[in-house]
């Protein structure tokens, strides 16, 4: 509690830190996601291509495919969960919408705020998980059934990094208004 007008100073300046702290993570955050988001348009379009070059050369040369569907695969796994905190920091993940007009604005921030915490908790088992079975991948030398037999290693390492920057995402979501920003 503070007491005369140091105290208050302090206080200002504390909050003034927090939400320092709070809006640069969020600022180093949100140019981190940019930067990889077109790392991952560029995996998808990779994908694209790998893939087409699988069909034309199996139509036109009867060749035989060993790598490309699981090359597609690993980088279409990779855009999808190195992305998941871009689409975390815009909101554009798919909400219900009917109950935001029939709950009142405080309601609405305590469900966000749950629908949140919630969210965090299972992704941060979920990137817990993720780490264990990359872990175990590497340890173990795991690799694919197929003949190309890549290191399991890289998707589950790229599902695991990607799930620990959704579970900050989310956690700066989540601490922003109490540092005294404004939740996106």
């Amino acid at each position: 509690m503070s007491h005369g007008p140091l105290g208050d100073r302090e206080d200002t300046a504390n909050a003034a830190a927090r939400t320092g702290l709070a809006a640069v993570l969020d600022r180093g955050l949100a140019i981190l996601n940019r930067i990889i988001v077109v790392f991952a348009a560029l995996a998808l379009v990779a994908a694209c291509a790998i893939l087409s070059y699988s069909v034309l050369s199996r139509a036109l040369f009867k060749a035989a495919n060993y790598w490309q569907d699981e090359a597609a695969v690993f980088l279409l796994v990779g855009a999808t969960f190195m992305t998941a905190a871009y689409v975390q920091q815009n909101r554009g993940h798919i909400g219900i919408e009917a109950f935001v007009g029939l709950l009142s604005p405080l309601a609405n921030r305590i469900r966000l705020w749950f629908v949140d915490a919630v969210t965090f908790l299972f992704c941060v088992f979920f990137a817990w998980k993720s780490w264990t079975l990359a872990h175990e991948a590497y340890a173990d030398g795991q690799v694919s059934n197929s003949m190309w037999s890549p290191p399991l290693a890289i998707p589950y390492s790229l599902m695991a990094l990607g799930m620990s920057l959704l579970c900050i995402q989310i956690l700066v979501q989540l601490a922003l208004p109490f540092a005294g920003a404004k939740r996106p």
